[in-house]
C-alpha cells in the first residue's frame, strides 16, 4: 500500500520507496527466518556465528559492527550463544580489559552444517532478480546505506 501522505511529489516518492524497501526487507527476512528464527537462532545470533566462522575471533564490539548491532544487544546475543555452547568468551592476553569471542567446536560444526542451506535459501530468493539486477540493487543499497551528510530531525 502506498503512502497516504499528501505532500510534495518528492515526499511521496521517498515515502513510497521507503515502504517498498521496508516491505521487501521484511519479506526476505521472513523467508530466511520463518518464525523469527533460523535453526533455532535469531538473525543476530546466526550472523554472529557466521562472522566468527568466516572472520575468526573478534571482540564483541567488532562483531556488532560487522552485523550492525549495538553493543548492548551484542552482550545478550553472546551470552545466549555461550549458554548454548556455541561460543566462548576469553580475556585478551595483551589487554585484559578486552574480551574476545570465538567459536567452540560445537559452534564451528553448527555453522559448517547450516550455512550451506542458508546460502541456498538466499540464492533461491535472489534468483527472482537477474545478476545485473542484483548488482544494481547492491550498488543502490550501498549508496543508500553509506555516509549521509544530513541528519534526521
Amino acid at each position: 500500500m502506498p503512502t497516504h501522505h499528501q505532500g510534495t511529489p518528492q515526499e511521496e516518492l521517498a515515502l513510497n520507496t521507503y515502504i517498498k524497501l521496508t516491505r521487501a526487507t521484511d519479506a526476505v527476512l521472513s523467508d530466511l527466518y520463518p518464525g523469527g528464527k533460523l535453526h533455532g537462532l535469531t538473525p543476530s545470533q546466526f550472523g554472529t556465528l557466521e562472522a566468527l566462522y568466516h572472520l575468526g575471533e573478534m571482540c564483541q564490539g567488532e562483531i556488532g559492527e560487522k552485523i550492525l548491532r549495538s553493543s548492548g544487544n551484542m552482550t545478550l546475543v553472546i551470552v545466549n550463544l555461550e549458554k548454548r555452547g556455541l561460543v566462548r568468551r576469553q580475556r585478551d592476553k595483551n589487554d585484559r580489559r578486552q574480551i574476545n569471542v570465538n567459536l567452540t567446536n560445537a559452534g564451528r560444526a553448527f555453522v559448517k552444517k547450516t550455512f550451506p542451506t542458508h546460502v541456498a535459501d538466499i540464492l533461491e530468493r535472489f534468483s527472482l532478480l537477474s545478476p545485473q539486477e542484483q548488482e544494481t540493487l547492491g550498488r543502490l543499497l550501498k549508496k543508500l546505506g553509506g555516509p549521509h551528510t544530513g541528519s534526521p530531525k
